[in-house]
């Protein structure tokens, strides 16, 4: 009989020593995955501000004022402009 309660006991520490690593790892991988939501909330943070740098830099002014100020380009007048049929037969 007290051979079968120190199996018992040896299997009832094992249990507690796995559920306690268990617990363990579980803590650390909440830990990880906090730090990689942050990470991402962060990252998104950088990606609004990029979309907004994008739009500003490609506004139609800007590069409208660029093309004037630095390449010396203007609007077509009327008599320039020249409709290109868009259906091409072959």
């Amino acid at each position: 009989m007290a051979r079968l309660n120190f199996i018992l006991l040896l299997i009832v520490v094992a249990c507690a020593l796995a559920v306690v690593r268990a617990n363990h790892e579980a803590r650390k991988l909440f830990v990880a995955m906090e730090a990689e939501q942050k990470r991402m909330r962060a990252l998104d943070v950088e990606w609004g501000q990029l979309q907004l740098e994008q739009s500003t830099w490609a506004a139609h002014v800007r590069i409208e004022k660029l093309a004037r100020e630095k390449l010396g380009m203007h609007p077509p007048v009327a008599g320039q402009i020249i409709a290109a049929d868009a259906a091409v037969t072959r």
